[in-house]
């Protein structure tokens, strides 16, 4: 519940603190048992420089006769802040408890430096660092102690500066954190802001890009390629329904006026049959109609619904001309094959043989149609990567100013009255070229001809692509 709550920016700005607090702490003890290891080390060498010395002085002195258990404190200049000197002879029962009760220090301390040779030890405040010594056939202990002023007075000093230092960082780190998620955050915000005001009514806006953000601008790009294709599936699904409802409209209503007119009043058997004719025809148009719009739909652009094999464009051109010859013998169609490839493999492609069968039976059926049936010439060709079927005829063309409407689903150019159909062949052929992962491309000039090119990849290219990814 609470992440919930908690958005992108705070998260940022609460882990940017995170990330600096566990640094700057990091840092800080680093700093501080680093500094507090070294003066241990330092002041424990001088003690042992200072032990050396005095065991130096003793050992130089003409006659050392102490009594054992007799302590000796060295009074020398203190060239270490209070430090105490003592210069003993081992007890010969190595009993060292009189010494350790006159100097408090801790029996086993005497023991560990007879054992090892040296030994040392610190209470709250003194260090001690002692060594045993002969002299003229006597065992000797000389024990050097001082107070460690920098342990107990300066790193004091630097704790607390430490504590000083982390508490205006992390005031400091929240300040900047805070500033930093903002201006990260301050772009993403702001195309946020302008998807949120763009609606169907205003699909024309798109997103600027952000000056000096790489990342940033694919995301604008992505978003603005989205709104294009959202814009126009909008627009495309607008000229669907004005034209289906019109195309469906038609049939229904001479359907209805020749049923209203037939029941209006009694007729003869012969006017009853051509009434019944006239509904007949009317609802046919109407069921070609609606599977026409049912195939567009089912060609979508997912692909899924439909099987995928290697199929050779050679022999489907073959079988689609054999098909539209025997459908009407005034189909003129001539294959140029100067351009097939050496290697036939290069004219396979992976794709659903009918659907392919349709697509380019529509488009060099049009051509044959709107050139009222002179030669349409269909060339083959390959390279490494595509297949390739040009559609050309010399029939009436497209007008220009109705290019960008060939693709509407019904729609029929202007100069068409004369011929039949449905306005369905150009964009059913598009959606399976698509489906195919291929491209078409339409250019034509009124009564000049129409000329249409159909890219497919080949079997091996989308192998290849499919593994890549």
């Amino acid at each position: 519940m609470f992440n919930k709550v908690l958005t992108n920016q705070t998260k940022t700005m609460i882990l940017l603190m995170l990330v600096f607090t566990a640094i700057i702490l990091l840092f800080s003890g680093l700093v501080y048992f680093s500094i507090v290891n070294f003066s241990h080390q330092r002041f424990d060498e001088l003690l042992k420089i200072r032990t050396t010395t005095i065991i130096q002085i003793e050992k130089g002195k003409d006659d050392l006769d102490l009594p054992e258990n007799y302590i000796l404190n060295g009074l020398n200049d203190e060239e270490l802040p209070m430090e105490r000197d003592y210069v003993f002879a081992v007890p010969a029962d190595s009993n060292f408890n009189k010494i350790s009760q006159e100097i408090h220090i801790p029996g086993s301390f005497f023991k560990s430096i007879v054992k090892n040779g040296e030994a040392n030890y610190n209470d709250k405040e003194f260090y001690y660092i002692g060594q045993t010594f002969r002299h003229d056939n006597k065992s000797y202990i000389a024990i050097a102690s001082a107070k460690n002023h920098y342990v107990v007075y300066y790193l004091g000093f630097l704790k607390r500066t430490l504590i000083t230092c982390i508490v205006l960082s992390l005031f400091f780190s929240m300040i900047f954190s805070f500033y930093l998620s903002k201006t990260l955050f301050k772009p993403i915000l702001k195309i946020t802001g302008k998807v949120k005001e763009i609606s169907s009514e205003n699909l024309h806006l798109r997103l600027e890009s952000q000056p000096d953000n790489k990342e940033l601008n694919e995301l604008v790009d992505t978003f603005n390629d989205m709104l294009n294709r959202i814009e126009t599936s909008f627009e495309t699904q607008n000229h669907l329904i004005g034209n289906v409802s019109h195309e469906l409209r038609t049939p229904l209503t001479s359907i209805m006026g020749e049923a209203d007119v037939a029941l209006s009043i009694s007729r003869t058997n012969s006017e009853y049959k051509e009434t019944l004719g006239i509904i007949l025809d009317e609802a046919e148009k109407l069921d070609k109609k609606i599977k026409a719009l049912l195939m567009i739909a089912q060609t979508g652009f997912d692909g899924k619904i439909q099987k995928m094999d290697k199929v050779r464009i050679d022999q489907l051109l073959w079988d689609v001309i054999e098909t539209l010859r025997r459908i009407d013998s005034r189909n003129n169609i001539y294959l140029d094959i100067s351009m097939l490839p050496d290697n036939p493999k290069k004219l396979k492609v992976q794709g659903n043989e009918q659907l392919l069968h349709l697509a380019v039976t529509n488009i060099i059926q049009n051509g044959c149609k709107y050139s009222n049936f002179q030669q349409v010439k269909v060339s083959l060709g390959a390279t490494d990567s595509d297949v390739y079927i040009i559609v050309k005829d010399n029939g009436i063309g497209i007008p220009q100013e109705e290019m960008n409407k060939i693709y509407d689903p019904f729609f029929r150019a202007s100069n068409t009255r004369n011929y039949e159909g449905y306005g369905i062949g150009l964009p059913l052929a598009r959606n399976i070229v698509r489906m195919h992962h291929g491209e078409l491309i339409v250019s034509s000039y009124e009564n000049q001809g129409t000329t249409v090119q159909l890219r497919f990849p080949n079997f091996y290219s989308m192998m290849q692509e499919n593994n890549e990814i």
